[in-house]
């Protein structure tokens, strides 16, 4: 994805595209994408969601709750169907960077088998040279670096060691379904 907007508008399209979700409901289910480290306000989401009403792309409907209350319900069109799967097709580095990736990887079953493959492959990449980088620093280090420094390093390490052992399958995996 290219921006931020973007990447939200992608994933508001994925969430839209399994069922229909009032504002409430849709910020929650974004924060499990995005990642409890990472703000999502409303005064986020309801402009991004606006756009999206203006484009098209959505619907946004009041529903009555009770006799007082009513909540707007945001429903994808053909054209937002259409818009997700041009964005979904769409594949570039970002769905492989830090940014990108758990929303990419959120919506990965609507995505091709090529399209998995492209983006796991890419995020291999990526780690490996993270950690190669790191294994690098740890090495070249001089004696008596903080401790607390050097714990945290190596802590990264042994995660992005992980994940690649998970990309690794992952990629295998997505080998066995073509």
């Amino acid at each position: 994805m290219k921006s931020r907007s973007q990447s939200l508008e992608f994933a508001l399209l994925g969430l839209l595209s399994e069922s229909a979700l009032h504002g409430y409901e849709l910020r929650k289910r974004l924060m499990t994408i995005f990642g409890p480290f990472r703000a999502l306000s409303f005064s986020v989401l309801y402009p991004q969601l606006k756009r999206m009403v203006i484009a098209e792309t959505i619907e946004a409907k009041e529903v009555g709750v009770s006799s007082r209350r009513t909540r707007i319900v945001y429903t994808i069109t053909k054209k937002g169907l259409k818009r997700f799967a041009e964005l979904n097709s769409s594949v570039t580095s970002d769905a492989w960077e830090d940014e990108g990736f758990g929303v990419r990887f959120a919506f990965f079953s609507p995505t091709t088998s090529m399209n998995r493959v492209r983006i796991l492959e890419g995020r291999l990449r990526r780690l490996q040279d993270k950690a190669d980088a790191l294994r690098i620093d740890l090495q070249s280090q001089a004696l008596g670096i903080d401790k607390y420094l050097e714990e945290w390093r190596r802590f990264s390490l042994e995660s992005l060691e992980r994940e690649i052992s998970w990309l690794e399958g992952m990629i295998k995996n997505e080998g066995k379904t073509k």
